[in-house]
């Protein structure tokens, strides 16, 4: 995962619960490599020792090669390597095997996580009478490892950690992405998160959704403007449901392009 780790900011902030912070130790939560690798290094710190020795063992179960192989691309911080160095884990010179960017590392097996289910009108009712019987911690399961439905229910739950959740979930395409960046009813955090993302930006469809979405803070939407074509430019002048001081810059800009 390209950019920063949202995740790892609610537990170095201290607002996880013991029970969401042990099923992270455990490997359930599952999210992209880099962020459960980094969430699973916080936990060693963490003040209850069950989770603390939960955590050392499920890094322990991480096979080294794979490891060796993850620490070796360019993207991984210097702080996780430096981390199992000290573990006498060094990065792989020539990686044997290959390790996806968007799968974790290690995955404890629970009962009851969400299956995948048929894009259908049933598959989406289905998934809004499940989500709501869940409690936190079935949400937070559900929008690692729950169905395309569930996830856009969930990019919108009230809950800022479960919808940052669904951004982490190693399941969540580009297509999504592209249809949450567009969303004006989820929150200002999750557009954030998205925008701070290198890789989702090099995808034409999602800067434009960013930009055009009224949500979108105003300094993002400026920014991101100078990636759009002319035509969507001409466009974005003369959206009514975008703020005005973007409209004017894409205005000035649009008649730039005509002289």
């Amino acid at each position: 995962m390209t950019g920063p780790t949202p995740l790892l900011d609610f537990f170095k902030r201290g607002e996880v619960a013991r029970d969401v912070r042990l099923l992270a130790a455990q490997g359930v939560l599952a999210p992209r490599a880099h962020e459960q690798l980094e969430i699973l290094v916080h936990l060693l710190d963490d003040a209850d020792p069950e989770v603390r020795d939960t955590a050392d063992q499920t890094l322990g179960r991480i096979p080294r090669e794979a490891l060796q192989v993850f620490l070796g691309r360019s993207d991984v911080s210097i702080g996780l390597r430096e981390f199992f160095a000290d573990r006498g884990i060094f990065p792989a010179e020539i990686p044997a095997i290959v390790v996806a960017d968007d799968e974790p590392l290690v995955e404890a097996a629970a009962e009851g996580d969400p299956a995948e289910e048929d894009d259908t009108d049933d598959a989406r009712r289905s998934a809004v009478e499940k989500l709501a019987l869940m409690g936190f911690t079935q949400r937070l399961r559900a929008a690692f490892k729950g169905t395309r439905e569930m996830r856009a229910i969930l990019i919108r739950d009230p809950n800022k950690m479960i919808a940052s959740a669904v951004l982490s979930s190693p399941k969540v395409s580009e297509p999504e992405i592209e249809s949450f960046a567009r969303m004006a009813n989820v929150s200002e955090d999750v557009l954030r998160i998205i925008a701070s993302n290198r890789a989702w930006l090099k995808n034409y469809g999602i800067v434009a959704g960013l930009t055009k979405n009224p949500k979108t803070p105003l300094g993002l939407s400026l920014n991101l403007m100078a990636r759009l074509n002319d035509r969507d430019v001409t466009l974005l002048s003369v959206d009514r449901n975008v703020p005005e001081a973007l409209r004017i810059a894409a205005r000035k800009r649009a008649t730039q392009n005509i002289r």
